[in-house]
């Protein structure tokens, strides 16, 4: 209990960054800079060691210690090599393009807390950069204006391939962004506030104003809002990979189809803006899953049981970055697994998938916050049964779709146009051989008082 008091303590407010001197705030705007491209150069590293491992592979091991430099000296190296201009390329919007990624990248991080109330130079200040009323709002904003960037980059490149990843880009960002809006509706309606500090603050645990109480019980510590809203945890992580354009969601810049995407006509240092945006999103989405879904800056809860000072002073920063490695780890595991999807299969996994289910999901928050004001005890009980039988009905009641009428290869063959050339069968199971049918019937046991072997049964589905 003191533990949760002096944290209570130190939770940053609106009015602690009113207070804040200028030099201070000059100080923690150069820290969130200096952050961001530290984690860039590492995340960069941290991915390829990740993934040289789940392939069984040495990875970057000859620049620095362990090859840990690699990416730096990548980094030194970009901005010196020459630049190649398309001619048929529009100079202007060619090089506000990148410009625009990059700076929507770094403004998104300004929201972000990284800690409580700490003492800097005799003055008392928070590990957060700004905090407004609408701070989820203004992450949602610049994640919303990245996709301009992507767009004005294939359109102004003046080739076909960086237009399709431009074009493709705004679909994808689209579709996923109403998906990734709707999961953070539930945290606005548990946390009563869309300000980033706040929603930290209401996830301190045994807080039963902000917990969300589903049969009148206010749960205890972890009240991480990743386990009260599992749901929109689960679907915010699915549309953050959609929305910063990853494997198995890669689409704007697959290689196999678009050479490589929007970016196909940049080069030198415009490439790298781009390279630096992407990654510096995924820091981000994975911030600010952190601070939604994670706790924020707060210690895992088994931590707070034994050690009071856990999230006191500048310690939670470490919690912080071990919350934001383990977010990019799940990036990085993600595209060592999946392979990428097509696109058709992208989009309708996102419009006919994730936005109804988050809006069902919704709509349960929805009616068990109204039941649990309005109705008392033991009348909940008999709402949650009713909800419960009407949902049972709907789900036995639903309509079972018509599996599709399989042809048997025979009927594929005789469909065929005559003189036409042989195609696959439409189940493209190829047909048995007449080796694997000859094998079958000499496996088949002869018959009882006699050498005649048994007639050969065996339907072409079981050979």
């Amino acid at each position: 209990m003191n533990s949760l008091i002096l944290a209570k303590a130190q939770d940053p407010t609106l009015q602690t960054f009113e207070n804040d001197v200028w030099w201070i705030v000059l100080i923690k705007l150069l820290g969130v800079f200096v952050i961001l491209l530290l984690l860039t150069l590492f995340t960069i590293n941290y991915e390829r060691k990740v993934v040289a491992r789940m392939a069984v592979r040495p990875g970057p091991n000859q620049v620095g210690p362990k090859g840990w430099l690699q990416s730096l000296t990548d980094g030194v190296k970009l901005p010196f090599k020459e630049e190649i201009i398309p001619k048929t390329a529009d100079k202007v919007v060619y090089f506000i393009a990148p410009v625009i990624s990059a700076t929507v990248a770094f403004t998104a991080f300004s929201v972000i807390p990284f800690g409580p109330v700490v003492s800097m130079f005799g003055h008392k200040t928070a590990l957060q950069l700004t905090d407004v009323p609408v701070s989820v709002l203004v992450l949602l904003a610049c994640s919303s204006m990245a996709v301009y960037g992507i767009v004005l980059a294939g359109w102004a490149s003046g080739s076909t391939y960086p237009l399709l990843g431009g074009l493709r880009s705004a679909a994808q960002m689209i579709s996923y962004e109403v998906a990734m809006g709707l999961s953070i509706v539930a945290v606005f309606m548990t946390a009563g506030t869309m300000s980033t500090s706040q929603i930290v603050a209401a996830q301190a645990g045994n807080n039963p104003t902000t917990a969300f109480d589903i049969f009148g019980w206010s749960p205890t510590p972890p009240s991480w809002y990743a386990v009260l809203l599992l749901p929109s945890f689960i679907i915010y992580c699915i549309a953050a990979v959609g929305e910063t354009n990853r494997a198995p969601f890669d689409l704007p810049e697959a290689e196999s189809e678009l050479v490589g995407g929007f970016h196909t006509e940049y080069s030198s240092f415009k490439f790298a803006l781009f390279f630096l945006a992407e990654y510096i999103n995924m820091i981000t989405v994975s911030a600010f899953a952190t601070t939604l879904f994670l706790g924020g800056w707060r210690a895992p809860w088994p931590i707070t049981t034994f050690w009071e000072g856990a999230n006191s002073g500048w310690w939670p920063l470490m919690w912080w970055f071990g919350k934001v490695l383990l977010c990019l780890f799940g990036f990085i595991w993600l595209r060592a697994t999946l392979p990428r999807m097509r696109y058709d299969q992208f989009m309708r996994f996102g419009w006919k998938v994730l936005i109804p289910a988050n809006l069902v999901w919704i709509l349960f928050l929805a009616g068990v916050r109204v039941t649990n004001t309005r109705v008392d005890g033991g009348a909940r009980w008999l709402v949650y049964l009713a909800a419960a039988v009407v949902v049972l009905g709907i789900a036995l009641l639903w309509p079972a779709s018509k599996k599709p009428r399989e042809f048997s290869i025979e009927e594929q063959l005789a469909a065929r146009p005559p003189g036409s050339f042989p195609v696959p069968p439409m189940d493209l199971q190829v047909p048995p051989s007449p080796r694997a049918r000859r094998a079958v019937a000499e496996r088949q046991p002869a018959t009882v008082g006699g050498t005649t072997p048994a007639p050969d049964n065996t339907s072409e589905e079981e050979v």
